[in-house]
C-alpha cells in the first residue's frame, strides 16, 4: 500500500502526491500518522512564495544568507513539523511497537522512520493525542523563548525553566499559536501576570477564553501607556519585566520595544518574512537601554545545550499540556479538524486568506 504526502510545487501550487511505501529494514520503524497540525508561518511562506530561501541560501558556515545563489526549494515535499503518529512495525528496539508518538516528519500519512537519524517523542498514554501536535517542535519552540528569558534573568544560571517569568510582569505581542502557548507556558510557570496584545478580535477573544489579559494596540489606549501606567517598579521604572514577542510584523517589534522597562529584554520567537524595516532603533530602544534576543529553536542560549537540549525542552511541553492547560488549549487552541485529503486546498485557502483559523489539525 502507498503512502501520501502534501507537496507544494510553486507558489500557490498544492497538492497530494502518492509515493511507495517503503519496506522496515532491521533498526528502522513505520509509523502511521494520526494528527498533523498546519503551522501558518514557515509552511504558508513556500505557498504564498515569500520564504527567504526563495531569492538567497544560508551560509550555515559563515552564518550569512547570501542572495542570488539559491536554488529553487519547489517542489517542497517535506511540509510540517507536527506528527502524531502510532508505531505499527519497529525493527528497533529503541521504539516501541504500538505507541503513539510525536515526530516532525512532515504532512504524509506514513513515515519509515530511524532513531538514529529522527526524533522520537513517546507521548504519555493520559495525553490528550491532539494535544501531541505540540510535543516535537512547535511547544519547544516556545518553552526555548523562556529558556532563553530564564538565561537573561540569571546571566546564565538557568536552573528551571521559570527562572525568567516567575513573579515577573509579563507581555506577549501576538495571539497565534507561538504567542499563547509561550503565554500558557509563563503563567504555568508563576509569571504574576500576562497580557496579550494583538489587533485581531478574534485572536483577543480566545487570549480572553485561556485567562489572559488582553490589550488591542489598535484600540483607543496605547497600550504601552496602560502597562507603564499598571506596572511601576520604581520612579522612571515602569514597563514590563519581559516580553515576548510573537509575530512577524516590524509594528509588532516596534511596541515590543516600547512596552519594556528600562533595560528589559525582547525575546524574539517571530519568523520576519519581509524583514522589519519599520523598527525604530532611535526611540524606545536606544533610550531605555533595551535588548533584543532571538529565541530560534535552532539554538538555545549560550553555554546551555548540555542541560537544555530538545528533549527536555519537549519534556516541559508535555509537562504544561499534561495539565489543567491541557484541556483549555484543546478547547480555544484547536479551531478546525480536517480531513488530510483536504490539506491542498487547505494551505491555498489560509495563504490566500480565504480562510481564517488558529490552529488547524489535519486528521489522517
Amino acid at each position: 500500500m502507498g503512502d501520501r504526502i502534501v507537496v507544494v510545487a510553486a507558489p500557490g501550487e498544492v497538492g497530494i502526491r502518492d509515493v511507495a511505501a517503503e519496506p522496515v529494514r532491521p533498526g528502522t520503524f513505520r509509523v502511521e500518522t494520526v494528527f498533523s497540525g498546519v503551522s501558518a508561518g514557515t509552511e504558508l511562506s513556500y505557498v504564498k512564495g515569500t520564504n527567504p530561501y526563495l531569492g538567497s541560501s544560508w551560509d550555515a558556515e559563515l552564518g550569512l544568507f547570501r542572495s542570488g545563489t539559491s536554488a529553487s526549494p519547489y517542489p517542497v515535499e517535506h511540509l510540517g513539523y507536527m506528527e502524531v503518529g502510532r508505531v505499527v512495525t519497529s525493527r528497533t528496539a529503541a521504539v516501541d511497537e504500538g505507541r503513539l508518538v510525536a515526530m516532525t516528519y512532515g504532512h504524509r500519512t506514513a513515515y519509515l522512520g530511524d532513531p538514529l537519524v529522527d526524533r522520537v517523542v513517546p507521548l504519555p498514554d493520559d495525553l490528550d493525542p491532539m494535544l501531541g501536535v505540540y510535543a516535537a517542535h512547535m511547544g519547544p519552540i516556545c518553552a526555548n523563548g523562556l529558556l532563553h528569558a530564564a538565561a537573561d534573568a540569571t546571566n546564565g544560571d538557568v536552573r528551571d525553566l521559570g527562572d525568567g517569568v516567575r513573579g515577573r510582569r509579563v507581555a506577549v505581542v501576538g495571539a497565534g499559536v507561538v504567542a499563547l502557548l509561550t503565554a500558557a507556558l509563563a503563567s504555568h510557570h508563576g509569571a504574576a501576570s500576562v497580557v496579550v496584545i494583538d489587533p485581531t478580535p478574534q485572536r483577543r477573544a480566545v487570549a480572553a477564553a485561556l485567562g489572559f489579559d488582553v490589550l488591542d494596540p489598535d484600540g483607543d489606549e496605547d497600550p504601552a501607556v496602560v502597562l507603564k501606567t499598571r506596572w511601576r517598579h520604581a520612579a522612571a521604572d515602569r514597563g514590563a519585566d519581559i516580553v515576548f514577542q510573537c509575530r512577524g510584523q516590524a509594528f509588532a517589534l516596534r511596541l515590543a520595544l516600547r512596552l519594556l522597562r528600562p533595560q528589559g529584554t525582547v525575546v524574539d520567537l517571530a519568523f520576519y518574512q519581509r524583514g522589519a524595516d519599520a523598527v525604530r532603533l532611535g526611540e524606545e530602544f536606544h533610550h531605555n537601554g533595551l535588548a533584543v534576543r532571538c529565541a530560534q529553536i535552532g539554538r538555545v542560549p549560550r553555554g546551555l545545550a548540555h542541560q537544555w537540549d530538545r528533549d527536555r525542552l519537549s519534556g516541559e511541553t508535555i509537562d504544561l499540556l499534561r495539565s489543567p492547560w491541557g484541556a483549555l488549549l484543546v478547547r480555544h487552541l484547536v479551531s478546525a479538524v480536517v480531513p488530510f485529503e483536504s490539506a491542498a486546498s487547505l494551505l491555498v485557502d489560509l495563504a490566500d486568506r480565504k480562510r481564517q483559523e488558529l490552529q488547524v489539525i489535519l486528521s489522517v
